[in-house]
């Protein structure tokens, strides 16, 4: 891969019970896991990384402190706009607990519908298309860090593919994650921030 790469990181696996909905809700994460996908992280990154920067909540906040404590030359910025989708009332809530009707409506229009009454997906586009500008304006040549999440990584993913000229429907919303602790890399465009 010529150019820089964005380096989509995924924060170690949360603490939270199985089957939880949860996208904005602030965890914590496995501290002994994150240590490891630091240390891990750590090795495979090149020698000179342009910018780092971690979503704000803390199991991403985590995983940027440990691999600073292993890099110190990857000292990491808060960004709030490679935050997860925000399901709203679903916040918390077991999946098996949130009505049929609700998680079929949001099916039907998955890019408009607004789970919980939080963030529709075209919401979340729109931000993490605005990050990815700003990352690609960064580089200077060396590589981008995102300490993130599965949604932004899927995000990412359908803009570099699709841009944002329409949204994705339920069929179509198939990109691979990150496992936790795990990243994946991505070229980055190299385009003027519109």
């Amino acid at each position: 891969m010529n150019g820089p790469r964005l380096w989509l990181v995924r924060h170690a696996r949360p603490l939270v019970a199985p089957g939880l909905c949860y996208g904005r809700l602030d965890m914590p994460a496995d501290a002994s896991a994150s240590r490891a996908a630091a240390a891990a992280l750590a090795r495979a990154l090149p020698p000179r990384v342009a910018r780092a920067w971690h979503s704000p909540l803390q199991r991403c906040e985590l995983l940027a402190l440990d691999l600073q404590a292993l890099r110190p030359d990857l000292a990491s910025r808060a960004e709030p706009r490679i935050a997860e989708m925000d399901f709203g009332a679903w916040e918390g809530r077991a999946w098996s607990a949130i009505a049929r009707a609700e998680i079929d409506a949001w099916a039907a229009d998955l890019a408009g519908h607004a789970p919980g009454g939080g963030e529709p997906l075209v919401a979340m586009l729109a931000r993490v298309d605005m990050a990815l500008r700003h990352a690609a304006s960064c580089a200077q040549g060396g590589d981008v860090l995102w300490i993130t999440h599965a949604g932004v990584a899927r995000c990412v993913q359908w803009l570099l593919a699709h841009g944002g000229a329409r949204a994705p429907r339920a069929h179509e919303w198939t990109m691979a994650a990150p496992d936790f602790g795990a990243w994946m890399t991505l070229a980055l465009p190299i385009a003027p921030a519109r």
